[in-house]
């Protein structure tokens, strides 16, 4: 039996039984500190560090009697975030001290700022934690935790995507619990994206159940979607790239033009990512954002969430673009005018869905636009 110590996002009940994998009513849970250290927060991460500060009190569980299981599991899930188990002694609030096991990250690993707030992130990350949670542990005795850690940030993103997506409006005419029935869901697939399968029925239109069926879905993300326009030249600006997705359907024309896009990362607005991928791929800044649409672009294959936009801007303040060779991007960026594009629709040269969506809807707005009228 080990008794452990947890300052963290592990204070969270639903968390801690997420990754033990079972109840936490039986746990021997303890209220105690860890004297002369804190727990603050990560630069740019939802979660804290334990830092040896005098005179700062980490507040937290104390977990006693876990079991080699429970080790096991926490040290999977610890283990993707480069924690490691250290032993020390903790002062219970209820008066005495205790030895316990305490995960702390490995030396410089991560900048810190302020004491950590555990109200606060559970409000803002709590949700979105549990999702990606639940997705790391179904991986446990697929991958290490290295090659979990390597692919936890679109991890991140899936989750933070599947909690907007709990966020929409609920089906009137269906009720979930009631027209969905599944019987097995399995993660087979992770990577940069993941493939996701059910097996489910779902309420027919004449009242029964369908047969249990097999479907599956790639999921990606949210991602934000902008086509640059300048309304002074009458132009938008378009990048082109290759894709490894439709050379490997066997599309003999993988180097596409496409609008400015990026996935959305966890806390950011779909807006602010339109920005941000703007002055990345295309060294943009973007004075206005439309709204063209929000859509599932393949929902029949695809768990992506397109946030379309068009970006009014001046191509006179091009400054830098051409992707993140950090995430291998090679980008060449175009300017054509407002006629050529719409040549390229209607002749089919184009093969990318968002552009088609946003240059018809650039071509019902474009006076308004060139007028300078708001929407």
């Amino acid at each position: 039996m080990v008794d452990l110590f947890v300052y963290g996002t592990l204070r969270h009940l639903p968390l801690l039984e997420l990754v033990l994998g079972r109840s936490g009513a039986a746990l021997d849970a303890t209220p105690a500190h860890l004297p002369d250290h804190g727990a603050f927060a990560v630069v740019d991460q939802p979660f804290p560090a334990i830092e040896a500060r005098a005179g700062h009190r980490a507040p937290g569980l104390l977990l006693r009697g876990l079991t080699q299981e429970d080790i096991d599991a926490l040290n999977f899930y610890e283990g993707g975030f480069d924690y490691t188990l250290r032993r020390v002694t903790v002062e219970l609030e209820a008066g005495g001290t205790a030895p316990a096991d305490v995960y702390f990250p490995d030396p410089g690993l991560w900048q810190t700022g302020a004491p950590w707030d555990l109200a606060a992130w559970q409000a803002d990350w709590g949700a979105l934690s549990l999702r990606a949670a639940e997705e790391v542990m179904a991986y446990r005795g697929r991958l290490t935790p290295a090659e979990v850690a390597a692919r936890f940030r679109p991890i991140r993103i899936r989750a933070a995507a599947w909690v907007a997506a709990q966020n929409r409006p609920e089906d009137p005419d269906h009720d979930l619990t009631r027209d969905v029935v599944v019987h097995e869901h399995k993660r087979a697939y992770v990577n940069f994206f993941a493939m996701e399968e059910m097996d489910l029925q779902f309420r027919r239109y004449d009242g029964s159940l369908s047969p249990v069926v097999n479907r599956g879905a790639a999921l990606v993300g949210q991602a934000a979607v902008v086509l640059p326009y300048d309304p002074r030249r009458d132009a938008v600006l378009l990048i082109e790239q290759f894709r490894a997705a439709t050379y490997i359907a066997g599309n003999r024309r993988p180097w596409m033009w496409e609008p400015v896009a990026g996935l959305i990362d966890p806390g950011e607005t779909p807006e602010q990512a339109a920005h941000r991928e703007a002055m990345e791929e295309a060294g943009l800044t973007i004075d206005q954002l439309e709204t063209v649409t929000r859509v599932y672009p393949s929902s029949g294959a695809s768990g992506e969430f397109l946030h379309i936009f068009v970006g009014v801007c001046d191509f006179e303040n091009i400054a830098g673009g051409g992707g993140l060779e950090s995430e291998n991007e090679d980008i060449r960026s175009q300017i054509i005018p407002y006629n050529d594009l719409m040549r390229g629709v209607d002749d089919h040269s184009y093969q990318d869905m968002p552009l088609v969506t946003a240059a018809l809807w650039l071509s019902r707005h474009r006076e308004r636009l060139r007028q300078g009228e708001p929407d």
